[in-house]
C-alpha cells in the first residue's frame, strides 16, 4: 500500500516538473497570461533631453556667471525730515573682462551708491556711472575687480529679429538671483509710454516671463547673444502677465560706441512747453489747419531760450479749452512736418549734446528757422 502511494507520488511530481518545465507548456502559458496581480516599483528610465532642452541648459551655463545683482541705494528725508536710505534692485550683464556692465537707467537713477553683486561667489563691488542715457532707459557702470573677468557676454544684433524665434531672459526677480526664463517674441518695434522717462520706442515685445528685479538683465537668442536689455512689463497687478518689453541692444551698442568716441547724448528738455493743435482748433486760434505744436511756456536760460523761441503771451478761452496763445507754433523738426506730440523727443534721440535740433516755426503768419544747440543730459 506504502509502495502504491509512493510511485503515484512520483509519477504526479514528474508529471508536474515536465509540464512546468517545457517553454510552451500549457501550465506555463496559463499564468504568464494571467500576469501577476501586484508589481513592485520599476526603474524609470529617463527619455533623454530635447534639442531645445539641451540649448537652454547650455545658453543658462555658459551666461549665468555673466548676469549681476544691482543694488541702488538713494537717500531721502522721510516725513519728519529724516534722512532714511531707500534700496532699488535690478540686473544687469557683464560686457567685457574688464568689468563693464550694461543695465537700465531706471536701475540706477539719482542712485548715491551702487553696488554690484557677482556670481558665484556672491563678491560685492562699489560701481561708478560711466554713461547715463535717460532717453532710451540705458546706462553704463564700472566695477574694478581683482583680476581679468573671464565670464561675460556676447553682444548680438536686434536688426534681424523675427516674431516668433525663441528668447532667454536671465535676472533676479524679487532678488531670486540666476533666474531663467523663455519664451519668443511676441512683437517688434512697440512704443511704450513711461511717466518718468518719455516714451521709449522701437522696443522688442516678448512673453518670456520679466518681473520686478529682472530690469537691466539680459534677452538673449538662441546662440546664447544678448539681443536686447529686459527692460518693462505690462502688469496691471504689478506682476507679469506675460507681456515684457526689452531695449534693443543696438540701441545700447550705439551708446557704447558713443561713450568710446567721447559723446554725449543729448537731453530730451529743450526748456519749452508744448502742446499739440490742428483741425477747427487751430483755425479758430487763427493758425494753419494743418496746425502743429504751439509752445507755451520757454525756461529762461534753458537751449530753446538761448535759440530765441517765444512762448505764449496772453490766455484765451476757447469753447471749453483754456489755452496760452502768442507763442511760436512749431511746424517741422529737422525738415520733417509735426505729425506726433513727441516730435521733438524722437529728433532729440537721435543726437548727441552740443549738436543742434532745426525748428522751423510759424510766428506772427510768417514761417522762420530757429536753430537750438541741444545740452547733455543732466545739464537742464
Amino acid at each position: 500500500m506504502r509502495l502504491r502511494t509512493f510511485l503515484i507520488a512520483a509519477v504526479l511530481v514528474g508529471v508536474f516538473v515536465y509540464l512546468t518545465s517545457r517553454q510552451n507548456s500549457p501550465v506555463r502559458i496559463f499564468w504568464r497570461d494571467q500576469g501577476p496581480s501586484w508589481t513592485g516599483p520599476t526603474v524609470a528610465h529617463s527619455a533623454g533631453l530635447s534639442a531645445d532642452e539641451t540649448n537652454n541648459i547650455e545658453i543658462y551655463k555658459s551666461s549665468k556667471e555673466s548676469v549681476v545683482y544691482i543694488t541702488s541705494t538713494v537717500y531721502q528725508r522721510d516725513f519728519f525730515f529724516g534722512v532714511q536710505a531707500v534700496q532699488g534692485l535690478g540686473s544687469g550683464f557683464l560686457i567685457n573682462s574688464d568689468g563693464q556692465i550694461l543695465t537700465n537707467f531706471h536701475v540706477i537713477s539719482g542712485s548715491s551708491d551702487v553696488e554690484v553683486t557677482m556670481p558665484p561667489d556672491q563678491s560685492r563691488y562699489k560701481a561708478r556711472v560711466l554713461m547715463r542715457d535717460r532717453g532710451h532707459d540705458l546706462a553704463l557702470i564700472q566695477i574694478d575687480p581683482k583680476k581679468k573677468l573671464a565670464s561675460f557676454l556676447r553682444l548680438g544684433d536686434s536688426e534681424s529679429l523675427q516674431v516668433g524665434q525663441k528668447v532667454l531672459a536671465i535676472g533676479n526677480p524679487f532678488g531670486l538671483a540666476g533666474t531663467l526664463t523663455t519664451g519668443i517674441v511676441s512683437s517688434l518695434h512697440r512704443k511704450i509710454q513711461s511717466e518718468d522717462r518719455g516714451d521709449l520706442e522701437d522696443m522688442i515685445q516678448t512673453d518670456a516671463s520679466i518681473n520686478s528685479g529682472n530690469s537691466g538683465g539680459p534677452l538673449l537668442d538662441s546662440q546664447g547673444s544678448v539681443i536686447g536689455i529686459n527692460t518693462a512689463i505690462y502688469g496691471p497687478g504689478g506682476g507679469s502677465v506675460g507681456i515684457g518689453f526689452a531695449m534693443p541692444i543696438n540701441r545700447a551698442k550705439e551708446m557704447l560706441g558713443d561713450f568710446r568716441s567721447g559723446k554725449r547724448p543729448a537731453s530730451s528738455a529743450i526748456g519749452v512747453t508744448t502742446y499739440a493743435l490742428s483741425g477747427d482748433l487751430a483755425e479758430q486760434l487763427r493758425l494753419p489747419r494743418s496746425g502743429g505744436l504751439l509752445v507755451a511756456r520757454v525756461i529762461a536760460r534753458s537751449p530753446a531760450s538761448a535759440a530765441g523761441l517765444r512762448g505764449a503771451t496772453q490766455q484765451v478761452r476757447v469753447g471749453n479749452y483754456l489755452l496760452q496763445v502768442g507763442g511760436d507754433l512749431i511746424t517741422a523738426v529737422d525738415g520733417k512736418k509735426v505729425e506726433e506730440e513727441n516730435a521733438i523727443t524722437q529728433a532729440v534721440a537721435r543726437k548727441h549734446a552740443g549738436e543742434t535740433l532745426s525748428l522751423t516755426v510759424l510766428r506772427d503768419g510768417r514761417p522762420m528757422d530757429i536753430k537750438v544747440t541741444l545740452s547733455e543730459q543732466g545739464d537742464l
